[in-house]
């Protein structure tokens, strides 16, 4: 890691930090100086996680409880980082989503960083601090049979840049726009098909990424300590794809 991009001294939130791109940022983070906070329902896996980060503690948590949030934060006296990365997927065009579905998304997906980030509020304001919020390239363009994921994940996109906006002096708040990247979400969407289907799925995946392969964890959790650190001053309400070149054409 670039010894400039540092976090030393700095508590850092990470929701959904038990695995995935959660998991891959609390780790760069840790390795950036700072103190790390794991948000996750799966306290067996982010206890796991986080025996391995010097300085790092657990919060078991459902994002889309607002009883349970607030629970959490009152138990955490300074923050000055906030990565919004908690998501689930979904396969299924507007004709095959139930509104229970539909509902079950935006609970975790959009209210959850509405939940997090308006208890974490007073603190990032408090330290001047940074919102890193994780969407999707879903959040940017059309993808088939992603009717609620991309809904979601562009509801993502509208929350940060109203944050930026109403907040542009006390805190700075960005969104990463990952492209497909090699995580256990990808796993639990090629399951939801035919077995004899999954491995022409994951192909189709990975071309349609110019690149032609899948992101890694670890370069989304690169772009997001950059963010974090003290030489992304300047950058506030931005939007990153890190995509493999996929919104480039």
């Amino acid at each position: 890691m670039n010894e400039a991009f540092r976090l030393d001294g700095r508590t850092a939130l990470v929701t959904g930090a038990s695995s995935g791109i959660g998991e891959a940022i609390a780790r760069a983070f840790a390795r950036a100086g700072a103190s790390v906070l794991l948000m996750s329902r799966d306290r067996v896996r982010a206890q796991h996680v986080a025996s391995q980060l010097p300085g790092s503690d657990v919060i078991p948590c459902d994002v889309g409880d607002e009883a349970g949030v607030a629970a959490a934060f009152r138990t955490i006296d300074q923050l000055d980082i906030l990565v919004n990365n908690a998501g689930i997927g979904l396969v299924g065009d507007v004709e095959e989503t139930s509104l229970e579905d539909f509902q079950r998304l935006f609970r975790t997906n959009v209210a959850g960083v509405f939940l997090v980030t308006r208890a974490a509020l007073p603190l990032i304001r408090a330290s001047h601090g940074s919102i890193i919020n994780i969407a999707s390239v879903a959040g940017m363009i059309g993808l088939k049979r992603r009717f609620a994921y991309c809904a979601s994940k562009g509801a993502v996109i509208a929350l940060t840049r109203q944050l930026a906006v109403d907040y542009p002096t006390e805190l700075r708040v960005n969104c990463i726009c990952p492209g497909t990247v090699d995580t256990p979400l990808i796993d639990r969407i090629l399951e939801t098909y035919p077995e004899e289907e999954r491995d022409a799925v994951r192909g189709q995946m990975e071309r349609r990424q110019p690149m032609g392969r899948l992101g890694r964890a670890e370069e989304i959790a690169e772009l997001a300590v950059y963010l974090a650190s003290d030489q992304a001053s300047f950058m506030n309400g931005a939007v990153l794809p890190i995509d493999g070149g996929w919104t480039a054409g």
